[in-house]
């Protein structure tokens, strides 16, 4: 914003925000009840809803009569006003949801990610966001921004996505989506918008300090410290796959993967990282085939441990102390008041639980809290959705004071 507060349009920019930060949190109030509320005159308050309510973001919702004096009108943010899109880049799925200003879905798409490049994943995406503005019955072309969640970190200076082995190269998604969307777009993290989604909508909500621990394709972290997604001088804090381990257990000794403790790391390891080489879901096949067991997913090898099937279990039993072990690191760093375990693999804690407190307990006095994600796939595209969310409302305010 240009200017400072002695500038009058600011100051009623300021005021405007003031009220309708305060409806997008409490829903209806009276001119009165935001008066009393904010400290601001009620003159003040009038001035600015009729502002607001003129460019169609309030509106009246009701009236309160049957007490002493005129009757009441309550007024509550438009959230219909403005539309953003979050958008969920995995490796086998992509999910795309246009919201309104209270994160309310309108429309969502999802789709096979079938792409073999960085063009045909852009296309991709493209379709899939105007079918689900089509399904909101919106124009793509009235979204107020998108949000992207990809792997691997963003590098605004370059333009591009580094550290993102899981998708089609070449190394040029982020200028291809910006060209297929047209919009004002953020490319952020998966694993830290994941991290936003459990802080605004799971189990971090109310949570100050936290981290998420995803462990399924890939292996990532987000981390939210006083309240704030931390990402890091640039970008990479939370990437927990390239923690160093030394434990190759169940991964044959003929496989690219296998990595003794007195050799060097594999090109896959250097790759992807040693601890998502061995933990991911893709390092549970590789165990569960060393292990004898013909199995095809991580899901199914869980789904055998279930069944009771002792090789299965050993395998689960393994990945539970890598996993453990890995806790153990992110407590010692951040101390969080709770660790969030999402992913497909992440989320076993009912077969994984046992195995992870007893590694945790075999390493030290450390005894961080540690609970499964409850919001399953969409976790990614739930934080997808609050920091559009933001964005929009940071563009709205901008385009009122310029």
């Amino acid at each position: 914003m240009r200017g400072g507060l002695g500038n009058p349009r600011l100051l009623r920019v300021l005021n405007e925000r003031r009220l309708l930060d305060q409806l997008h949190a409490n829903g209806p109030a009276s001119r009165a009840d935001l008066a009393k509320i904010t400290g601001l005159s009620k003159p003040t308050v009038s001035a600015a809803l009729a502002g607001l309510e003129e460019d169609g973001l309030v509106h009246l919702v009701g009236e309160v009569s049957g007490r002493p004096g005129p009757v009441t009108s309550l007024y509550d943010m438009n959230a219909a006003s403005t539309h953003v899109a979050g958008i969920d880049i995995g490796r086998d799925w992509i999910r795309v949801a246009v919201a309104d200003l209270r994160g309310t879905f309108a429309g969502r798409t999802d789709g096979r990610n079938t792409a073999r490049d960085s063009a045909e994943l852009a296309v991709l995406v493209g379709d899939l966001c105007r079918a689900a503005a089509r399904e909101a019955e919106l124009d793509w072309s009235v979204i107020a921004c998108a949000v992207v969640g990809s792997p691997g970190v963003y590098d605004p200076a370059q333009g591009r996505l580094d550290f993102a082995p899981n998708l089609p190269g070449p190394p040029d998604l982020a200028g291809r989506l910006r060209s297929a969307l047209d919009v004002e777009l953020v490319i952020e993290n998966d694993i830290n918008l994941a991290a936003v989604g459990e802080h605004t909508y799971g189990e971090g909500r109310g949570k100050a300090n936290f981290a998420l621990v995803s462990i399924g394709t890939g292996v990532g972290m987000g981390i939210v410290i006083n309240g704030e997604l931390y990402v890091g001088a640039r970008g990479a804090a939370g990437e927990v796959s390239y923690v160093p381990t030394d434990s190759p257990s169940y991964i044959p000794t003929d496989s690219p993967s296998y990595v003794p403790t007195d050799s060097p790391p594999t090109d896959d390891a250097l790759a992807h990282g040693a601890t998502e080489t061995v933990t991911s879901a893709p390092g549970v096949v590789r165990a569960a085939r060393a292990a004898g067991l013909d199995l095809e997913t991580a899901k199914e090898v869980f789904a055998v441990a279930a069944a009771g099937d002792p090789a299965a279990r050993s395998v689960v039993e393994a990945e539970g102390r890598r996993i453990g072990g890995l806790l153990v690191a992110v407590a010692a760093v951040l101390d969080p008041e709770v660790i969030v375990l999402s992913g497909g693999v992440g989320r076993n804690l009912d077969l994984l639980g046992a195995a992870i407190e007893d590694r945790i307990a075999e390493l030290g006095p450390l005894r961080p809290v540690v609970v499964a994600s409850a919001l399953g796939d969409s976790g990614v595209l739930l934080g997808a959705v609050a920091h559009a969310r933001a964005r929009a409302w940071d563009l709205i305010f901008d385009a009122r004071q310029g």
